[in-house]
């Protein structure tokens, strides 16, 4: 239970499967290490955030936890989230990129199929099996966003084989002709003799945030921990895009330091440099700058902090950066008030 005597936020996670550790290390850089007993217990709690209740789920019931109810937040792929996603449920995408277990549901055919290199190529063959006698059969665990997908690109005749087990050698075992299936390198797919299509990429996935909107919408209690959940994790992804840089500079006084940093305000930071008093031992007059600047802007910036006579310059990456209200989570609240 949480501190204020209100129900927990449940977070579901992935109990199992390639994301699990994956989550597991996403939160803990996050600041959010998830605390579980030993591997045998279901629940868990957040050290850093009091009121979450963690669940851990099988990844591919997350969804459906979550849209029932059962659980008010879930870590979760999107390729199951949009395949599990019912129009008329109250589940919706929080955070849609977390930045891990990214992957492709691709369409994979023979590479003995020589003259199949696209989708269109697909939409003829499969029209040459109807003519045939009998239907195109793709193998796939994701019957309903393949079949939206293949209508989508005007292949209209298939059969869809479900299968639990693994999908890359329905081609060569001979119960289906193609295969529609997670892939994140590709080689395993080479390695059963199998190619993807040029434009045969039919989602690409990668974790995300996913939540109830009818169980959040209820509790203002829930959606507090919410934000606190989500502005974490927003300011650790956000964080990922920047540096903090610090040099030496000597000067006259801060006004003067600042004003040459100030000359490149493309490098002066988010809002502008901080400029602080060094004292050394000889008295002279040095000043320590602290500006963050984006990535792509870093090999400049040091460059410039050297032109101005800036030595002894450091490097770090911040853990979070955060420009104001949390867009995520206005986002979320927009989207709750719209479901009422």
């Amino acid at each position: 239970m949480s501190q204020n005597g209100n129900e927990p936020l449940r977070l579901a996670i992935p109990s199992d499967g390639e994301m699990y550790e994956a989550t597991l290390g996403f939160l803990g850089e996050c600041g959010l290490a998830v605390h579980r007993g030993n591997t045998r217990r279901y629940t868990g709690s957040l050290g850093s955030l009091p009121g979450v209740l963690v669940l851990f789920q099988r990844a591919a019931d997350i969804t459906g936890k979550v849209e029932e109810g059962s659980a008010d937040v879930g870590l979760v792929g999107l390729d199951r989230f949009s395949e599990s996603h019912t129009d008329d449920g109250d589940g919706l995408i929080i955070c849609e990129d977390l930045g891990y277990s990214q992957c492709e549901l691709v369409l994979a055919v023979p590479v003995a199929w020589v003259d199949v290199t696209e989708m269109a190529d697909m939409a003829d063959l499969a029209l040459e099996f109807r003519e045939r006698g009998r239907d195109l059969r793709v193998a796939t665990k994701y019957p309903r966003l393949t079949q939206r997908s293949f209508y989508g690109r005007g292949i209209n005749y298939f059969t869809l084989v479900q299968s639990s087990g693994t999908l890359e050698a329905a081609p060569l075992m001979g119960f289906a002709d193609v295969i529609v299936d997670i892939s994140a390198t590709g080689t395993t797919l080479r390695e059963n003799q199998l190619k993807t299509l040029v434009d045969g990429t039919l989602l690409r996935s990668q974790a995300c945030v996913i939540g109830n909107r009818r169980t959040l919408g209820d509790s203002p209690a829930k959606q507090e921990l919410a934000r606190r959940l989500i502005e974490r994790i927003e300011g650790h992804l956000e964080a990922g895009h920047y540096f903090r840089i610090t040099a030496n500079v000597r000067g006259n006084s801060p006004e003067q330091v600042a004003r040459a940093i100030l000359d490149r305000k493309d490098l002066a930071g988010l809002k502008g440099p901080t400029v602080a008093q060094v004292y050394t031992p000889e008295g002279d007059s040095w000043f320590a700058i602290t500006v963050v600047v984006p990535q792509s802007a870093l090999q400049d910036a040091l460059d410039y902090l050297r032109a101005v006579g800036g030595i002894g310059i450091s490097v770090l990456q911040p853990r979070y950066v955060y420009h104001g209200a949390s867009p995520t989570f206005q986002r979320l609240q927009q989207s709750l008030r719209e479901g009422r």
